[in-house]
C-alpha cells in the first residue's frame, strides 16, 4: 500500500486563473500548449499520479495587482469557486474538519483524489478582522497574516511587527480555531504572533543558514533565522521546506542543476532543531519559478519520492505523516 504525501502549499487555483493554466489536463499536455518564461510543475493529474493525498492549497492575492481588499477579496473568491468547481467535478475533496481528512484518506487509497486545505496567503482580501468569519464557513482553515506587508503585520522584507489590525485579526482567528501560517512574516512579526494561543505552521520556508547569503537572493527574512527555529521547538509545528533552487542555494545559477541532496540538507538542518516529526514539504513547486529552477528529478510531483532514499526510514514521515498527523491535531473536529 502506497504512503500518502503532503504539499502544505501550492497556487493552484492562482495559477488557473491569473495565468490561464488548465490544470485539470495532464502535465506533459499543460505544458505543450504552456507559451511563457518557465514550464509548468503541477496538474491535478500529476498530483494523483505522484501520490499526493493532502494539499493546503492557497487563496492567494497579489496586492501589487489588487491593491484595493475588496478586490482581492473578489480575486480570492474567484479562486474559492475555482476549488469549490473542481470539488464539484470530482476532481479534488476539499477537507475541513478532522473526519472530513479520516474519510478523504480513507477514499484516497483507492481513488487518489487529492484533498485540499485551504490557506489564505497573506490577509490582504481582508478589509476588517470581522470578514473571517464569512471565510470560515466557506472552508478556510489557515491564514498567513502576510506575504509583503500588510495592514496586519510586517512581511517579507519589511521590518515592522504585528499591528493592532494584526493583533485584532489574531484574536478573530483563534476565536474561530484557525491555524496561524507563520510563513512570510517579519522576524518581529514572527517572533510577535508565538503567542497565539492556537494551531502553529510555517507552511513554506527554509532555514536562513542554507538559504541566503549577504549580497544573494530574496530578502533575509524570508527565510528562518536560527533564532526563530529555536522559538519554534517550544510549540507544536510543522515546517515545510520550499522546493525553489535559489532558496536551497542562495549561489545557484540558472541552467546548473541542483542536487536532491541539497534538499535533505535543509530538511535535516531543521529535523537537527525541531525533531524529525517536525519537518515536512511546502513546496512551492508552482510559485513562480518552473520546472528549470528545481533540484535535478523535482520538475513534477512525482519526483518527491525521490528523495526517499535520502531520507531512509524518516521518509514517510517528512513526505507526508508530518502534516498529516499535524492536520489531525490542527483541524476541527
Amino acid at each position: 500500500m502506497a504512503y500518502p504525501l503532503a504539499d502544505a502549499h501550492l497556487d493552484l487555483a492562482y495559477n488557473a486563473l491569473e495565468h490561464g493554466w488548465d490544470l485539470t489536463q495532464p502535465l506533459p499536455v499543460l505544458r505543450e500548449r504552456t507559451a511563457g518564461p518557465y514550464r509548468p510543475t503541477v496538474t491535478l493529474p500529476a498530483l494523483a499520479e505522484a501520490g499526493v493525498a493532502v494539499v493546503f492549497a492557497t487563496l492567494f492575492v497579489d496586492p501589487g495587482r489588487y491593491p484595493e481588499p475588496a478586490d482581492a477579496a473578489r480575486a480570492a473568491r474567484r479562486q474559492l469557486g475555482l476549488y469549490r468547481r473542481w470539488e464539484a467535478e470530482g476532481r479534488v475533496r476539499l477537507i475541513e474538519d478532522d473526519r472530513g481528512l479520516v474519510a478523504h484518506l480513507a477514499r484516497w487509497q483507492a481513488d487518489r483524489i487529492p484533498g485540499l486545505v485551504l490557506l489564505m496567503e497573506g490577509a490582504h482580501p481582508l478589509a476588517d478582522p470581522r470578514e473571517l468569519a464569512a471565510w470560515y464557513q466557506d472552508g478556510l482553515r489557515i491564514l498567513g497574516p502576510a506575504w509583503k506587508d500588510t495592514p496586519y503585520a510586517g512581511g517579507t522584507g519589511g521590518t515592522g511587527g504585528l499591528t493592532p489590525a494584526g493583533r485584532e485579526l489574531l484574536s478573530a482567528m483563534a476565536d474561530l480555531g484557525l491555524a496561524l501560517d507563520l510563513a512570510h512574516l517579519s522576524e518581529a512579526a514572527f517572533l510577535e504572533a508565538l503567542d497565539y494561543p492556537g494551531p502553529l505552521l510555517v507552511s513554506h520556508a527554509n532555514p536562513r543558514a542554507l538559504a541566503w547569503r549577504e549580497g544573494a537572493g530574496p530578502p533575509a527574512n524570508r527565510h528562518l533565522s536560527d533564532a526563530q527555529i529555536a522559538a519554534l521547538a517550544d510549540r507544536d509545528a510543522v515546517v515545510g521546506v520550499v522546493l525553489y533552487n535559489r532558496f536551497l542555494d542562495p549561489d545557484w545559477a540558472p541552467g546548473s542543476p541542483l542536487p536532491l541532496a541539497r534538499v535533505a540538507e535543509h530538511i535535516g538542518y531543521l529535523a537537527d532543531r525541531l525533531g524529525w516529526e517536525r519537518v515536512g514539504i511546502g513546496s512551492d513547486l508552482d510559485g513562480g519559478f518552473g520546472a528549470e529552477a528545481t533540484p535535478a528529478g523535482l520538475d513534477a510531483p512525482a519526483g518527491l519520492l525521490g528523495l526517499a532514499p535520502l531520507l531512509g526510514p524518516r521518509a514517510r514521515r517528512v513526505l507526508g505523516e508530518n502534516w498529516i498527523a499535524w492536520l489531525r491535531r490542527a483541524l476541527p473536529g
